[in-house]
């Protein structure tokens, strides 16, 4: 199993709302995420830097990679769009934390 982690930005007064939308997180979004073989994902947030932290154990980088084509995942980034701030052009790929520690 791989541990990943990564950083993401939620807009300041979007918080209670970016939890509402992820409890629960829709069914077919958990299906992609189960089947392309994501377990123990967790998401904390610092509400004073506006920042979401993940955390998610995956079977593999390729399986990890392929949930963003998914036509679910593409559809989840859409409508979390006015909760999380993006850039023009922006790539959608969280910023990925590297493990310095066991």
């Amino acid at each position: 199993m791989i541990r990943k982690a990564f950083v993401m930005q939620v807009n300041p007064d979007a918080h209670e709302e970016y939890q509402r939308r992820h409890n629960p997180i829709w069914p077919e979004l958990e299906a992609v995420l189960k089947s392309h073989g994501a377990h123990n994902y967790a998401i904390y947030l610092d509400k004073a830097r506006n920042l979401l932290f993940a955390m998610v154990e995956i079977e593999s980088e390729e399986r990890w990679n392929a949930v963003a084509s998914t036509d679910v995942c593409q559809r989840w980034w859409k409508y979390m769009t006015d909760v999380m701030p993006a850039k023009e052009g922006a790539n959608k790929s969280p910023n990925a934390k590297k493990r310095l520690c066991k």
